[in-house]
């Protein structure tokens, strides 16, 4: 009795996997990857021509993603396949008990990546800091998180490290987003003509926003085994995308104007 069941099932899985059906799940899921692949390219487009909204198109784009690649797939077994109520239900229970063993890591991922687009705690296109890792979120998939480093490299991290461990975000999805640059003069320096130039500096920067406040925190520290003023700038940036250069910007003109104006540094 069971080893005719057995060849039943079997029957019914031979006859579901047909080469028409085969053709038509491959045919399927390359329309799922093209679609996907025109929707990326048109968000970038839209991108270029609306900087502004450039969080909110990459965050509907991550979703539109994710649900195409669900709801596709699903549409795609059920209506390529049309398995049998009891094959479905037979198959399903079975095919989650060894799932769920073999590829709870991947599960937990899956629903670490829901979690993700709902709560939000950063989004696409944010800057933030994760374990030793700093950078852009660049996309935000099923089962991983992809990360682009200041130095060009794209680091993969799965969903659900995010929902244990802590992350920063440093601009939460706006475009602006705080900039902190320290300088350090000597303990005899001119405190207020120091914190001037680097206000004026700062001020004219192409890259500043300043419709947010520029702030100072200035504690003495060691330097060199010396005793210093360090200056903290606090001052916003335009877009996350100018951060490096806005910081350049202002190190390199201060160091000029501090030389210029004797401003004495630590030795």
């Amino acid at each position: 009795m069971n080893d005719g069941n057995i060849v039943n099932d079997l029957a019914v899985v031979v006859e579901l996997f047909n080469v028409y059906a085969i053709l038509l799940l491959f045919i399927g899921g390359f329309v799922l990857w093209a679609l996907n692949w025109g929707i990326s390219k048109a968000s970038q487009k839209i991108t270029e021509k609306l900087p502004t909204r450039r969080f909110m198109i990459l965050q509907i784009t991550t979703l539109i993603g994710f649900i195409l690649y669900t709801v596709g797939s699903i549409a795609l077994i059920v209506g390529v396949l049309q398995p049998p109520k009891e094959f479905m239900l037979a198959a399903g229970g079975s095919v989650a008990v060894a799932l769920g063993f073999a590829l709870k890591d991947i599960a937990a991922s899956l629903v670490a990546g829901l979690l993700l687009l709902f709560d939000r705690p950063f989004r696409v296109g944010d800057r933030v800091s994760f374990d030793d890792v700093y950078g852009e979120i660049v996309s935000i998939g099923l089962r991983t998180v992809r990360l682009q480093t200041l130095d060009d490299n794209l680091v993969t991290i799965p969903n659900s490290r995010f929902i244990t461990d802590v992350v920063a975000s440093g601009n939460a999805g706006e475009l602006d987003m705080m900039v902190v640059t320290d300088f350090h003069v000597a303990l005899d320096a001119d405190l207020d003509e120091a914190k001037g130039i680097i206000e004026e500096v700062i001020f004219t920067s192409r890259f500043a926003y300043l419709k947010k406040p520029v702030t100072f925190a200035i504690e003495e520290i060691e330097v060199g085994y010396r005793l210093a003023i360090r200056l903290r700038a606090k001052a916003y940036v335009l877009d996350v995308h100018y951060e490096k250069a806005f910081q350049s910007d202002i190190v390199v003109r201060v160091s000029k104007r501090f030389a210029e104006a004797g401003v004495i540094r630590p030795s």
